[in-house]
């Protein structure tokens, strides 16, 4: 019995860093081709460490283009879209918990459909609106479109979330006098903290990574986003793989802050749905 519990510990164990592998291996490539000079990365020989390192790539997007201003850009985007997501998402999530009322079912009906519908579907209607209310090449173009996109499914989640508080809890506290307002905030929110984060970074990430919505939407300079500027130096004819992977790195940092601060109410989060409170 004790040596079926080892192999079974071994065989999770070499699934993990095979899966483990999977993720690093990329990113390794990446950051190492991004201390690359361009002749070494033309070349047909496999080098798992630069022969020549050299941060001039690092140099280049950082002083000779205008990663800067993206970062800011991206941060303003996805910092105010998950925001606004995050409290959409509390309030309705709250809503379907905890009320009951005709319709309720085809609202999360609703919700789930609109998950089935490609993103790339919604970009010229999206295109039409905004160009309607003269919102085009605006970053509050952008906070719409990531707030349209991220809100069904943050919804959903955060409900799932409100599902597993218990109902005596907030009974509890109104018997104590507090209002309805004093017990979601003193009471349930404090609880649903993992849940809260979860929702937010997955709403961040998403507002963070996108292309699509970018490259539809600004024109100018000054709006872009990491995404767009980055994909800039995909030529006709070649790319610049030693800027654009030192532009990479340099966009993954501050999401991989954000994930190594908040692992913990992540993990708590995601898996809190899975036990019945």
């Amino acid at each position: 019995m004790k040596k079926k519990k080892t192999l079974l510990l071994i065989g999770r164990i070499l699934i993990l860093a095979f899966f483990l592998l999977l993720v690093i291996l990329p990113i390794y490539w990446m950051f190492i081709t991004s201390l690359k000079a361009p002749a070494d990365i033309a070349t047909l020989d496999i080098q798992y460490w630069p022969k020549n390192l050299t941060w001039d790539n690092y140099k280049n997007v950082l002083a000779g283009s205008n990663f800067l201003l993206y970062l800011k850009n991206s941060t303003i985007v996805a910092t105010i879209s998950s925001a606004i997501v995050l409290l959409v998402a509390i309030t309705g999530g709250y809503g379907l918990s905890r009320y009951r009322y005709k319709g309720k079912g085809l609202t999360m009906v609703a919700f789930l459909i609109t998950q089935m519908i490609p993103m790339t579907l919604l970009l010229i209607p999206m295109f039409l609106i905004f160009s309607s209310l003269k919102l085009q090449d605006s970053l509050v173009s952008l906070v719409i479109l990531y707030v349209v996109l991220n809100v069904p499914f943050c919804v959903i989640t955060m409900q799932g979330f409100f599902m597993n508080i218990p109902v005596v809890l907030e009974e509890a506290a109104r018997i104590d006098g507090c209002t309805k307002f004093q017990t979601i905030c003193k009471i349930v929110l404090p609880v649903m903290l993992p849940g809260i984060i979860a929702v937010f970074i997955f709403a961040f990430i998403g507002a963070w990574n996108d292309l699509l919505g970018g490259v539809m939407f600004i024109n100018s300079e000054a709006k872009k986003t990491i995404p767009v500027g980055l994909s800039y130096y995909v030529g006709q004819f070649s790319v610049n793989w030693g800027e654009m992977t030192a532009g990479g790195i340099l966009a993954l940092l501050p999401s991989a802050a954000l994930f190594a601060f908040a692992q913990k109410y992540i993990v708590e989060g995601m898996t809190s749905g899975a036990v019945k409170g």
